[in-house]
């Protein structure tokens, strides 16, 4: 069941999982206030969700393309 949930921790970006590790809060905490910020404001907070998504695999992409000198 763990690897199951890792998959989809994995595959849903883990925004969720970040936020909850930076502010020091659970990650079933981040992704309940999540859910009912997108109930009652008719899914605005999904858009801020995709827009971290997408900052975060641009911050990945870009610390895996650097190359250090001491690296090499």
């Amino acid at each position: 069941m763990y690897w199951i949930k890792y998959a989809l921790e994995k595959s849903l970006f883990g925004v969720c999982s970040y936020l909850g590790d930076k502010m020091g809060l659970s990650t079933r905490s981040v992704r309940l206030s999540f859910m009912y910020l997108s109930f009652f404001t008719l899914g605005s907070p999904i858009i801020i969700y995709f827009i971290l998504a997408f900052w975060m695999n641009i911050k990945r992409y870009s610390q895996e393309s650097r190359t250090r000198v001491w690296d090499l």
